[in-house]
């Protein structure tokens, strides 16, 4: 089957439209969370660019249209990286600049060559920067806690493979031009658009997985505003503020801190397999469990989907020993009282000021490391983290 331009582009406009819609609907109905609607900006850019696009193909707008076409472009894998640094719960203001910014400068790129400049008007700024994005966005996707999570390997995929298209796209424009026989078979507008396409329909169904994943933690902390969720469990923001002030404060008097952390394995797999409310009581358990079962002086917080941070003063490494393992061993109290054929993987982890100093990052490394070992191990309920203890044995 023979497809021409006009064909082809309007397929990529009807999947890009119908994905986009699909997924900003399903943003409102969910009053999804920040990342969410960054996300569904980035499809209406895309709507929005399949717009200024087809103007231009109808003859009005000139190279108007084209500049308008070129930055909504950018700004759709822009927000992408975006809506992942906002999922990691990164700093987003610095980012946002520089999205914006890129925006400016490809549509002032084309603007710049004006007429002159033909249907490719500006377009190596674009395809520069369409790279620069994706790859930042598919290496965001590997980093934590988005990176642990299944689903997500495979929207780095689809990035990678956006970055290294327009790469080679764009040396290819460069070296031989957008005229010659190389550029037009390989690289032309009619393989971009299929290429586009099928990126676009991968995107919006990991895009809604990964928010299916975090559909039972949004229940929790959507309608908050003072830094902790509705079950009285700090958000991972506001724990990972109180972690270094807490761990400054025990370094002035060389006192002995234990962050704890609680990780559980298989919470998709329960959803898949029993269903959403049974995922969602177990959830629930969990975080209430980890927040019955901690010290009543300690801090109690999440971090990412499936770990939860407990701040706890100990006297000793085996008081520190205790108290994880008390809460290990709540869990599954709480656990059975759900059901006593779903249970969950966990593990705990533990990292000790005085194994690994007074270091917040260091601490939370020690922690998140030894908890994922427990998790996956069976001889192992706790675990202490840090260079030399990593793979004790605990209680």
């Amino acid at each position: 089957m023979n497809f021409d331009l006009a064909t082809a582009s309007l397929m990529t406009a009807f999947v890009a439209n119908v994905a986009g819609v699909l997924f900003i609907v399903d943003t409102l109905l969910r009053r999804d969370d920040a990342a969410g609607r960054i996300w569904a900006i980035a499809f209406l850019s895309g709507m929005a660019t399949t717009v200024a696009y087809a103007l231009w193909a109808s003859g009005a707008g000139g190279v108007v249209a084209i500049a308008i076409g070129n930055a909504l472009f950018v700004n759709t894998t822009g927000c992408m990286w975006l809506g992942s640094r906002k999922f990691n719960e990164r700093r987003m203001g610095p980012a946002a600049i520089v999205v914006v910014l890129a925006g400016i400068l490809v549509a002032a790129a084309v603007l710049a060559e004006g007429p002159s400049g033909g249907d490719w008007a500006g377009w190596l700024v674009m395809g520069l920067s369409l790279v620069g994005f994706a790859a930042l966005a598919a290496v965001e996707t590997t980093r934590y806690p988005m990176g642990r999570i299944g689903t997500a390997r495979v929207l780095t995929a689809v990035l990678a493979v956006e970055c290294v298209f327009y790469l080679a796209r764009s040396i290819v424009f460069v070296t031989a031009g957008p005229d010659s026989d190389l550029f037009q078979v390989w690289f032309g507008s009619l393989i971009a658009n299929f290429v586009t396409i099928g990126l676009t329909i991968v995107a919006v169904a990991v895009l809604s997985v990964l928010r299916a994943g975090r559909a039972e933690l949004r229940g929790y902390s959507w309608m908050t505003r003072v830094g902790s969720s509705s079950d009285g469990i700090l958000l991972g923001s506001t724990i990972t503020t109180a972690l270094e002030d807490v761990v400054e404060r025990a370094g002035w008097r060389g006192d002995l801190i234990a962050l704890i952390a609680v990780r559980v394995e298989g919470i998709a797999q329960i959803r898949t397999a029993f269903g959403a409310d049974v995922a969602g009581d177990v959830t629930h358990a969990w975080r209430q469990g980890v927040r019955r079962f901690a010290p009543s002086a300690s801090l109690v917080g999440e971090d990412g989907e499936y770990t939860l941070l407990v701040i706890a003063p100990a006297s000793t490494a085996a008081d520190a020993r205790r108290q994880a393992g008390t809460i290990y061993r709540g869990l599954f109290e709480a656990f059975g009282r759900v059901s006593d054929a779903v249970i969950p993987a966990v593990g705990v982890g533990v990292g000790l000021t005085e194994t690994v100093g007074y270091d917040p990052k260091a601490l939370l490394w020690a922690a998140r490391e030894a908890s994922e070992i427990a998790a996956t191990s069976i001889e192992s309920s706790v675990l202490f983290g840090g260079a030399s203890t990593i793979g004790e044995r605990g209680d």
